[in-house]
């Protein structure tokens, strides 16, 4: 099966979808490791000291890593695992590890999100659900946008009966600087079709997430 997917982009997916398209200067590695000496020197450290010596190039490969959901998209993420299932029960993926980083100050956000559908005749390969999680998360970030983007693009995917996306977060520019408060966590949700519309649909699916599963 092939499937073509463009789902309508909030605010900040216009802006780097429209920067896709502009003539943008290209910046070499050589350039993003000298803005990293240069933040070194501006921290008063010395970066040609024997432990500062790769700081740079290993910052700029971090970097690259932490936000390549730029380079990626659904289309290559999905390779056509949208299959037709006659199936109209929720499926629930849960405690799917998050890893993003805060775009006010490049730090990270630690967490984990649970996304839940109900099928209306397509369902998606399950590791694709923990891989859509990922792409959106692996970009500079705010949570409540994390949230809605992967809630939107599976409801844009399998226009299913309902979404539902709850993201557990904590933000490092919480605890470890501002008002540093560890422990503190961040909730935000996303609801979609009948998880909005159904009390009854959302509470169960709130229930699942709060029940540890027992594995024998």
């Amino acid at each position: 099966m092939t499937l073509s997917f463009r789902p309508e982009l909030d605010s900040a997916e216009k802006i780097i979808a429209s920067q896709s398209t502009q003539q943008k200067p290209q910046v070499t590695e050589a350039e993003m490791m000298q803005a990293v000496r240069t933040l070194l020197l501006g921290l008063g450290e010395d970066p040609d000291r024997e432990g500062l010596k790769d700081t740079p190039k290993r910052v700029m490969k971090a970097l690259q890593f932490l936000t390549k959901g730029y380079h990626e998209s659904l289309d290559e993420l999905l390779n056509g695992a949208v299959f037709t299932e006659n199936a109209d029960e929720m499926v629930l993926v849960r405690d799917i590890d998050i890893f993003s980083s805060c775009e006010h100050h490049i730090l990270p956000i630690i967490g984990r999100a649970h996304v839940a559908y109900i099928p209306n005749g397509k369902v998606i390969g399950l590791s694709k659900i923990a891989r859509i999680c990922e792409m959106y998360a692996r970009r500079l970030q705010v949570q409540e946008r994390l949230t809605l983007q992967i809630a939107d693009a599976l409801q844009g995917l399998l226009k299913p009966q309902g979404v539902a996306v709850v993201v557990e977060a904590s933000h490092m520019c919480m605890v470890m600087r501002g008002v540093q408060k560890p422990g503190s966590w961040t909730v935000t949700s996303a609801m979609r079709g009948v998880f909005a519309d159904d009390s009854r649909t959302r509470e169960e699916f709130m229930n699942l997430i709060r029940h540890t599963p027992q594995f024998h």
